[in-house]
């Protein structure tokens, strides 16, 4: 008789939470714009709990555990590159059991309570978690402000008198480069990856997971995916005045540039590289 009350009580409590919602599932997997991968998990109350909060309690640890299988699942179907998704490289012991490590710190983003006494928890982890999991010994700064490096000592000798009007605007491109990079790929059959690359018609790298800092493949990751120009305008990401490129082909998950877009890029060595700053466009 005091299960049954029990039971009786709980249902009553659960219902006027959620009878009558709704509220749909989020998508499952990653989010190219929204930069997460995301998972729901599905439990039931145990029916001899002692109480309705027990039973309750339950229900929500075998959401969580089930929440957690599937956000394994979701991962393993990321794209790393044009090549591989993370299933190939979880392989390896040592990259799942980062992975996984990375999972069980996974946030709860919504739970949902039915009059039928179940529950379904929403969990998310970010995009970049896995980069830096990939990725944990590329150093700081690599091609790009290497070669922007370069071209200033290149070009010193250049700087007399009689040339300065003419290199005065040059100076003022690189003093504001803009606050983000966004590639228009449209049309190109672009593949979203974790770590795409930004190249020259040449295949010279411009652009990828060794040109980011430290904290930023701990925080952004190297791209994010819209599908319209307005979308990557309105990005916080490339900032409220990023730099608009053309992409000329892609390859996998390679964009390609156009040689003059490339040169440009290349001799204004803008710092939003380095912290990840790049919207993609695709469709």
């Amino acid at each position: 008789m005091k299960r049954l009350v029990c039971a009786v009580i709980l249902a009553v409590a659960v219902s006027a939470i959620g009878q009558g919602t709704k509220e749909q599932r989020p998508p499952q997997g990653v989010s190219w714009e929204g930069q997460v991968i995301r998972a729901t998990g599905s439990g039931a109350p145990d029916m001899k709990a002692s109480s309705p909060a027990q039973a309750r309690l339950g229900a929500e640890r075998a959401a969580l555990l089930d929440a957690f299988r599937n956000l394994l699942s979701q991962v393993k179907g990321v794209q790393v590159d044009g090549t591989r998704k993370m299933d190939d490289v979880m392989q390896s012991n040592e990259v799942r059991a980062r992975v996984e490590g990375v999972i069980k710190g996974y946030k709860v983003s919504n739970k949902r309570y039915f009059s039928d006494n179940g529950v379904e928890i929403d969990v998310e982890v970010p995009v970049a978690f896995l980069t830096d999991i990939l990725d944990p010994d590329a150093t700081q700064l690599l091609a790009v402000p290497a070669k922007g490096e370069t071209k200033p000592a290149e070009k010193a000798p250049e700087k007399t008198p009689e040339k300065t009007p003419e290199k005065a605007p040059e100076a003022v491109a690189k003093a504001d480069p803009g606050t983000g990079l966004v590639i228009d790929a449209r049309g190109l059959k672009l593949m979203p990856a974790l770590m795409p690359r930004v190249l020259d018609e040449t295949g010279k790298p411009l652009y990828s997971v060794d040109s980011l800092s430290a904290e930023a493949r701990k925080t952004t990751g190297v791209a994010a995916y819209v599908q319209t120009l307005e979308e990557a305008r309105k990005s916080m990401k490339a900032g409220d005045k990023p730099l608009v490129v053309k992409a000329a082909k892609a390859s996998g998950a390679d964009v390609l540039l156009p040689q003059d877009e490339a040169k440009k890029l290349v001799s204004m060595n803008p710092p939003f590289l380095a912290q990840g700053k790049v919207v993609i466009v695709f469709n």
